[in-house]
């Protein structure tokens, strides 16, 4: 296409899903008198029944079929993945909440945010880690939306000032989807993104997450060990708390008292005693600990070390016996074990505990239906050697990934082993990046580039 159609997304819920596609036109855009649609040809009975449908005059432009198919494809999705029962809302708004959960979980998408602004508002979806716009609408429709949000996740409608968080148990079929709900008042009304979480353990399992086949033994090596810290960290969104469940279902077995406090529970795993923190009740993270330690716990996953108080928990814990997951929002492997010096916790303990620090981040695969191969050698990539590269692939777009180019996501790693070398080091706090020999992060994100995985544009910020 040489020149980008444009759409006035306003006019997106003039129809529905199964209409676009029964009659193969997308609404361009909608004046007092007339509504303007691309189509796949112009004919004159879907003309004249859409005058009849809409009481406007109806104008057809025809475009090519390809380009009438992505448009399709972009603002009516789950029609072409032929997802039952699920369309875009039309003038019917009082089911637009189920419908946009429906399409949410069709995508794959991890959270919804609905935002207001001073002329009109949008739904926006998080898919593979990127926002993506859905629909616009005007805000006489937002303080009903809304409302339904709090409704169904218990919260007061009256109150507009002041954050809320809330719960919504989404059902549909034989599927049942946990939604975890905050909302934020802002200038112009009240912000409500819609995190889903994804309770199915099934694909979760460690040799499937991404680890290069040595890291995977690493990891296995200190996840087996009887007592000791197992530090993961990150970003929010990078994986930590998938690969930290994928690891608890490993070792989850009979003769094991596994015990995890998290905020919020985002898996459920028959066999481990999950905890919810609530801190409007003074029930944190260090206080769910100290109760942990006296239920005879072999295992303890502790969400995040947020502050010193947690640390040293986790620390105690460690050297009383007990095996402890945790995380920290640091960015990289090296960094995590400085951050717990930074938290006053005695370089003595962190090397007598800690048995294995990790990094972790999520990369965009390239759509195997779609991605291009390119040819090119001696390539100089910013941040790294000359490198010699036969082959890459660069993102295209299709219908199998809506044309973003990518479809699915996979973890990229970098592990340091604490070896008793290090944990010497650490003691006398004079532990150096030099000192280690590790696979970062650019590296992984290298290696998916090579094998054909992911392309240069993804992983370009690993290589700055």
């Amino acid at each position: 296409m040489e020149e980008e159609l444009l759409i006035d997304k306003n006019c997106v819920e003039l129809i529905t899903a199964d209409q676009a596609w029964h009659y193969n036109i997308m609404p361009q855009r909608v004046d007092n008198d007339e509504i303007s649609f691309y189509c796949l040809k112009n004919d004159s009975l879907i003309e004249e029944e859409l005058e009849l449908l809409y009481g406007k005059t109806i104008i057809l432009e025809e475009i090519d079929e390809t380009e009438l198919r992505k448009l399709l494809i972009t603002y009516y999705p789950v029609n072409a993945k032929a997802k039952a029962g699920i369309s875009h809302f039309s003038n019917d708004f009082n089911d637009f909440l189920p419908k946009i959960i429906s399409e949410a979980r069709a995508l794959n998408s991890s959270d919804i945010h609905v935002e207001t602004y001073e002329q009109e508002c949008r739904i926006r979806f998080r898919v593979d880690g990127k926002l993506a716009e859905r629909y616009r609408f005007s805000k006489e429709k937002y303080p009903a939306l809304v409302n339904r949000i709090k409704i169904q996740a218990h919260l007061d409608i009256a109150e507009k000032r002041l954050p809320q968080d809330g719960r919504i148990i989404f059902k549909q079929d034989n599927d049942k989807t946990d939604i975890r709900v905050s909302v934020m008042p802002t200038l112009y009304g009240e912000k409500v993104v819609l995190r889903l979480l994804n309770n199915n353990m099934d694909s979760i399992i460690l040799d499937r997450l991404g680890f290069a086949p040595d890291q995977l033994s690493h990891y296995l090596t200190a996840i087996q060990k009887p007592y000791g810290i197992i530090l993961i960290s990150g970003p929010t969104g990078s994986g930590k708390t998938t690969t930290l469940y994928a690891s608890l279902k490993f070792l989850n077995k009979e003769n094991v008292n596994i015990m995890t406090v998290e905020d919020p529970i985002e898996y459920t795993l028959d066999g481990i005693n999950q905890v919810q923190v609530k801190d409007d009740i003074g029930f944190s993270f260090a206080a769910a600990l100290r109760t942990f330690l006296r239920q005879d716990p072999d295992i303890i996953m502790l969400g995040e070390i947020r502050d010193k108080e947690s640390a040293q928990m986790a620390i105690r814990a460690a050297l009383t016996g007990h095996l402890v997951f945790s995380t920290l929002h640091t960015n990289s492997a090296y960094g995590t074990i400085s951050r717990l010096l930074d938290m006053d916790i005695p370089p003595y303990l962190v090397s007598s505990t800690l048995s294995l620090s990790m990094a972790q981040r999520l990369v965009r695969l390239l759509c195997p239906h779609c991605k291009q191969e390119e040819s090119f050698s001696n390539v100089l990539l910013p941040g790294t050697n000359k490198l010699e590269i036969k082959t890459h692939y660069r993102a295209v777009g299709c219908e199998q990934c809506y044309f973003t180019g990518y479809q699915g996501r996979k973890a990229i790693y970098e592990l340091i082993p604490i070896t008793s070398d290090i944990a010497e080091k650490i003691k006398y706090n004079n532990l150096s990046v030099t000192d280690l020999r590790f696979q970062s992060l650019k590296d992984s994100a290298l290696e998916l580039v090579i094998s054909g995985q992911t392309s240069l544009d993804e992983i370009l910020s690993y290589l700055l």
